[in-house]
């Protein structure tokens, strides 16, 4: 995927780029439920994924025991965001401390959880965004285990693949087919342009029922890409 695409993607907000799917047809993309937890900062970038299950699923292997999430910080170039799915019910941290360490040595832009997180202090001494379902003081150790990496998982009733791009921010968290993301990111930017435009209307003394008549209602009507 082409590095402009995430250029354009981080001048966005969630709820443009929800919007622009809304205009494209696109549902099922906006995964509810998961608070921005540490830092204030919005993120957004291509996604690394890992998945998984209560401990004894996993077929042992033979050679170096891996903790769960640091082959995908392995794995993520700088800029992208880990997307973790945690949906076992059982109560186990899906992200820790020295993991947030990790990714922020490493220069990744944030964390999506669908499942509880741990030491969420450390993630906010380290201004590493983490964006997650609940959070815990349980270990992850002898209750979960990872079962796959840089598979697609399930956030917050969203199916995301490796590569899909991600925008989360204190409105929500929103995932991006990778390959609809020119067409997206083409929609989010008129929108984004539109409001802006209505901002400026607003702030030199038109009325709000007029900025927010019928033009503002159809620009929102889904239409063909």
């Amino acid at each position: 995927m082409n590095n402009d695409l995430v250029t354009r993607l981080r001048r966005l907000d969630a709820c443009a780029v929800s919007d622009a799917l809304d205009r494209l047809g696109i549902d099922g993309q906006v995964a509810s439920g998961l608070g921005q937890r540490s830092s204030g900062r919005r993120i957004a970038g291509r996604v690394v994924t890992f998945r998984l299950v209560p401990a004894g699923q996993v077929p042992r292997q033979d050679g170096p025991v891996r903790h769960l999430g640091t082959s995908a910080i392995e794995l993520a170039q700088a800029g992208d965001v880990i997307v973790v799915e945690q949906r076992t019910g059982v109560e186990a941290g899906c992200w820790g401390g020295i993991l947030s360490l990790g990714a922020k040595v490493k220069g990744l832009a944030g964390v999506v959880a669908d499942g509880p997180v741990r030491d969420i202090d450390e993630a906010r001494a380290y201004d590493l965004p983490v964006f997650c379902r609940s959070l815990t003081a349980r270990t992850a150790r002898g209750r979960v285990e990872e079962a796959a990496v840089n598979g697609p998982v399930c956030i917050g009733g969203v199916t995301v693949q490796p590569g899909d791009l991600v925008i989360a921010d204190a409105s929500g968290v929103v995932f991006v087919p990778a390959g609809r993301a020119e067409a997206v990111l083409a929609a989010a930017e008129h929108i984004a342009g539109r409001e802006a435009a209505m901002a400026r209307d607003l702030l030199a003394g038109r009325p709000v029922t007029e900025v927010m008549g019928r033009d503002y209602e159809h620009m929102l009507r889904p239409q063909a890409d």
